[in-house]
């Protein structure tokens, strides 16, 4: 059994699957985003993660969230069993002639896209809705004032922050109060900077949700940091991978995982990282590791 924690109101899975690589660029098709989510699901994964802005540059709009409802619907398995999150204040846009990415934090805009996500997913409330990143032209306070009035009208059971510093945070707080559940940053063993966030979180006693967990698209020089997980896999008989994702969630029972995948493979070796127990010897490497870096 995939291994399950409380996300506020939710029962559901510390390894989730993040859907972005099914709908970007580089993404392997429609039936291969289809066949992933529904082998995720099998192998019993109850979290989904989505956003409106994940969709090709230039392309139709929220693919992502399109698929998610497609799965869903297909799916035989127990869909009351499913918690979905998607996040609204992201959208992507070609840079010279470069797909990029670009951010919308006006509250008129996040309402209206949230709508638009509620419709997608085929649902009449979100489970769990993200404001995706801080717009800088935008008062951070007014953009999380906007998700407080999309809980109040039931367009969204709970709400998150994405991309939040602990001042965010402690400002989407009280003007959330306990209907903010999650906190969805970037954290992987190329990027603690958001430590503090993690540890903040703990605290306030809500979800942490790491995003590129396996580090995303790193450089090359990256990869080295990763070699102390390697050895602790070898050890195990596992991939890195596994090790990586277990790690982070032995950070805290408040950490979630939400890795991504282009096929099925990928998605069904990370849903073991709960199964797995590292010793102290193993924290010991690990934390040795990041902390060299």
């Amino acid at each position: 059994m995939v291994l399950h924690r409380d996300l506020g109101p939710f029962d559901t899975t510390a390894i989730g699957l993040g859907e972005m690589p099914l709908t970007i660029e580089d993404n392997l098709g429609h039936g291969k985003g289809i066949e992933t989510i529904h082998a995720a699901l099998d192998a019993g994964c109850r979290h989904i993660d989505t956003a409106w802005a994940y969709y090709c540059s230039g392309g139709e709009e929220q693919t992502g969230e399109k698929l998610v409802a497609e799965a869903l619907s297909s799916w035989t398995g127990p869909r009351d069993e499913v918690s979905v999150a998607t996040k609204v204040g992201h959208y992507r846009n070609f840079t010279d002639g470069r797909p990029t990415w670009d951010v919308d934090g006006r509250p008129e805009s996040l309402i209206r896209h949230a709508k638009e996500s509620a419709l997608a997913l085929g649902v009449d409330s979100i489970d769990l809705l993200y404001f995706h990143r801080p717009d800088p032209r935008i008062p951070y306070r007014e953009s999380v004032e906007a998700i407080r009035q999309l809980v109040d009208e039931g367009v969204a059971r709970t709400a998150g922050v994405s991309n939040a510093s602990v001042e965010q945070i402690d400002a989407a707080r009280e003007i959330l109060g306990a209907d903010l559940i999650a906190v969805q940053n970037q954290f992987s063993p190329i990027w603690t900077e958001t430590a503090d966030t993690m540890a903040h979180t703990e605290e306030l006693g809500i979800a942490f949700v790491c995003w590129s967990p396996l580090g995303g698209f790193r450089k090359p020089k990256d990869d080295a940091v990763f070699e102390p997980f390697r050895r602790v896999a070898d050890r195990h008989g596992v991939s890195y991978q596994q090790v990586v994702l277990a790690w982070e969630l032995s950070q805290g029972e408040h950490v979630f995982v939400i890795p991504g995948a282009h096929r099925p493979q990928t998605i069904l070796d990370s849903l073991h990282a709960g199964d797995l127990r590292l010793d102290p010897d193993d924290q010991a490497v690990l934390e040795h590791g990041v902390r060299k870096d």
